[in-house]
């Protein structure tokens, strides 16, 4: 199992970016898909991005163009840059991790980073 621990979270108006970090430890994650999901007070958690082994990546409709995924793995970690935010993406954001590397089944989640976008 692979422990993921968000960071960058924060308070940020609108139009505003933030820059979340998720540090991998017990694993090498570089063949592994990963993905940030988020969840808003009262709302189903719900996927925003995804980095599969091969480097590819997908983005929720909600946010395409303005985030972007990204992985490191010499350093074993993974970002959301996130920009042009919204008050909209108020949520607290989650790292997670699919050892198939095809980013359909996470099984393994950070503790989650709240990110909140004032209007």
């Amino acid at each position: 199992q692979v422990q993921l621990i968000e960071s960058g979270g924060g308070l940020v108006q609108a139009g505003g970016s933030l820059r979340l970090s998720c540090a991998a430890s017990g694993r090498t994650i570089s063949g592994y898909a990963m993905g940030w999901f988020r969840q808003a007070p009262g709302k189903e958690r719900e996927f925003v991005a995804g980095v599969f082994w091969t480097g590819s990546t997908t983005y929720a409709d909600s946010v395409k163009g303005r985030f972007t995924i990204s992985r490191d793995n010499s350093k074993n970690t993974v970002y959301l840059q996130m920009n042009s935010l919204k008050p909209e993406d108020t949520a607290v954001y989650s790292c997670a991790a699919d050892r198939t590397g095809w980013g359909r089944t996470y099984n393994d989640w950070g503790q989650g980073t709240q990110v909140t976008v004032s209007s």
